[in-house]
């Protein structure tokens, strides 16, 4: 079931819980998070990056993704991730993804603010909802690397009231990729913002965090949850195994429903987890 991302993370901040938002590369992959969450009967978001966009294009994306959230039996989201400009938010809108994100977090505040709620603006007669991004989350984001640079609630709220986003992704010492070390997240900043913003909150970089820090993230407030590295990796990983049992395969829908399975195991242990 296609649905816009604002019913379900409503819904999720309403409940104590979050939405699985899972980055997609290819058919399998948005097949496996459709299966695993479809079995579970949990929502989800399917989201593509700026790279993943440029390199398969916002209408072909948007297709694969429509049909398998239309057929799926769970109510599934279409999401551009870290959308890097107003013309990418733009084609994404007009390619018929039900979730926009703007990230301007690399701007100067009055900056991101302006960009945000331009884009707002331009999605609202589609209603159509908006994500925006204040504070840096860590690590390597496409070909965008940066260190962390936590939220300020105050500016939290005043960027809220200012935009008229409807999520918010926050910086509280999370990373895109997977950590060197162990994470260190400041829950007490998350719970501060959680306390002055209104709208769901949304928590990047959770490859690698463990299932109890995520779980007391959710319970401090976190209403959105993303995923990247982690089904990358999945992907990869049962095409090796397929190639490894069989150097002579050659079809790909052989390795990729391999790919396939290992995506939809992943997704449901991390939906899970969501869930909690």
């Amino acid at each position: 079931m296609l649905v816009t991302a604002d019913t379900l993370l409503l819904d999720a901040q309403k409940n104590h819980y979050a939405v699985g938002a899972f980055n997609i590369e290819n058919m399998e992959m948005a097949q496996a998070v459709a299966e695993a969450v479809s079995k579970l009967g949990a929502p989800a978001i399917f989201q593509t990056t700026p790279s993943t966009v440029k390199y398969g294009g916002p209408a072909l994306l948007a297709a694969i993704m429509r049909t398998v959230a239309t057929e799926a039996k769970s109510p599934i989201a279409v999401h551009l991730d870290h959308g890097d400009g107003f013309g990418m938010a733009m084609q994404a809108l007009r390619a018929g993804y039900t979730s926009i994100m703007i990230d301007g977090s690399q701007l100067s505040f009055d900056d991101n603010i302006a960009l945000s709620a331009r884009v707002v603006e331009a999605c609202k007669p589609n209603g159509v909802p908006v994500e925006a991004e204040l504070g840096k989350v860590g690590g390597k984001e496409d070909d965008h690397e940066s260190d962390n640079a936590y939220t300020d609630p105050a500016e939290a709220a005043e960027f809220v009231a200012r935009t008229g986003v409807q999520s918010l992704a926050i910086g509280i010492g999370t990373a895109h990729g997977f950590y060197k070390g162990e994470p260190k997240l400041d829950l007490d900043r998350l719970a501060e913002i959680r306390a002055v913003v209104d709208i769901p909150l949304v928590l990047h970089g959770a490859s690698g965090i463990g299932a109890d820090v995520l779980a007391e993230c959710v319970r401090r407030g976190i209403s959105k949850i993303n995923f990247a590295t982690e089904l990358r990796v999945a992907y990869s990983d049962g095409v090796k195994a397929c190639l490894a049992a069989d150097g002579k395969v050659f079809d790909p829908k052989k390795y990729g429903a391999m790919g396939r399975d290992s995506v939809r195991e992943t997704v449901t242990r991390l939906c899970k987890i969501c869930m909690m």
